[in-house]
């Protein structure tokens, strides 16, 4: 059995097959952006793309991605042609969004994979969105603007 994390694709030993992805990327393959939070998917913390899709990896075992593509925050800007910050990892440092910065990759990887499905999100749709993640410093405002930020930089990029 194979995944594709980051692009790489990564053998699955048979022992580490019903292991949690969030276990599996951070203790097998050494990628420890990807945080534990609260286990149950509840904060976010965990949160990294499937198929481009944000999904919390502390509830999906990784038996059950056999041959997906898996996103973590490592590998999020290879998403955007070769630079080296994506787009909202540039505007969560503009609005100096972080605090303890625990809750960050979850709440970049949920934000990224809004802006993929709609480039242009109302205030509603990003509090919407984002409310699944939890930040215990209470950045929502800077998480906030930072999308916003982000979701306008992307309407103004030059066609490639």
């Amino acid at each position: 059995m194979e995944i594709t994390i980051n692009n790489k694709v990564v053998a699955v030993p048979e022992k580490l097959r019903e292991v949690t992805l969030l276990n599996f990327v951070r203790d097998f393959a050494g990628l420890k952006g990807t945080k534990f939070g609260c286990g149950i998917g509840l904060c976010g913390a965990c949160t990294v793309h499937i198929n481009g899709a944000a999904a919390r990896s502390c509830q999906v075992s990784v038996d059950e991605i056999s041959g997906q593509q898996v996103t973590t925050i490592e590998g999020l800007a290879e998403t955007t042609s070769g630079e080296t910050l994506h787009p909202v990892q540039k505007a969560w440092i503009e609005e100096a969004v972080p605090q303890c910065g625990y809750c960050q990759p979850g709440q970049i990887m949920t934000a990224a994979a809004l802006l993929v499905r709609n480039h242009t999100p109302s205030d509603e749709e990003i509090r919407q969105e984002m409310s699944g993640n939890l930040c215990r410093c209470g950045t929502y405002t800077r998480i906030h603007r930072a999308i916003v930020r982000a979701a306008k930089e992307d309407q103004n990029a030059e066609p490639s």
